[in-house]
């Protein structure tokens, strides 16, 4: 998988919903650079670049290449707007970085353990309750994923955040903070268990889902 991330951009000037929809429609995504005490700056880039690189699960987790009309700059992908019921990037939030300065960002979780896992070999469930977690840390520490292990998570046992292990370098927001510490990563569950949870979370979704329509947002 590729781990060196480069993005296309050209700076622009108009605003609004009205420039918005039509970069939309030329397919382009309206975006915004800020960060390291420097002015924002809009920007649009190729919705088709932009989707081929969030194939790629590293690329929330890794200083990317921002080509803005030409000038190469060193960011994160701060933050992505997308519709809520088609594959469309509605708006992007990049923030620059210094290789001086701390920076805060969401990296992936990577279950391991989990086919040999005690509670496993009893016929249990694993559920995952997070999927990410966000990390405090200079550009050169920012670790692609944290490994959270189940192998000794017995049936009806659990991984909190106090138990998660941080690279060096890296703090975790919740544990750099003590708040949070009891709330649960993963679990493992009996089969019936983990079924009458599932159907709690699809009866509660149905009454929270977003209404299909399109977004005119910045």
């Amino acid at each position: 998988m590729a781990s060196n991330f480069e993005f296309n951009a050209e700076s622009r000037s108009d605003a609004g919903t009205g420039a918005a929809r039509a970069l939309r429609r030329a397919g382009r995504v309206p975006g915004v650079l800020y960060g390291v005490h420097q002015d924002p700056e809009m920007i649009s880039l190729e919705h088709r670049e932009i989707t081929k690189n969030l194939e790629a699960e590293s690329v929330y987790s890794h200083v990317l290449t921002l080509n803005v009309d030409g000038k190469a700059q060193n960011v994160i992908l701060k933050d992505l707007q997308r519709h809520p019921s088609k594959s469309v990037i509605l708006h992007v939030d990049f923030q620059r970085v210094s290789e001086k300065e701390k920076l805060r960002i969401h990296v992936p979780i990577h279950f391991i353990g989990e086919s040999t896992s005690i509670g496993v070999q009893k016929g249990g469930v694993v559920t995952h309750n997070v999927v990410e977690l966000g990390v405090s840390c200079l550009p050169g520490d920012i670790p692609e994923f944290i490994e959270v292990d189940l192998t000794e998570v017995d049936l009806g046992g659990s991984v909190h955040l106090s138990d998660v292990t941080a690279p060096s370098g890296v703090e975790i927001y919740s544990q750099a903070h003590g708040g949070e510490q009891s709330m649960v990563i993963a679990s493992i569950q009996s089969a019936k268990i983990a079924e009458e949870v599932e159907t709690a979370e699809e009866v509660d979704g149905l009454g929270d889902s977003d209404s299909d329509s399109d977004s005119d947002s910045e």
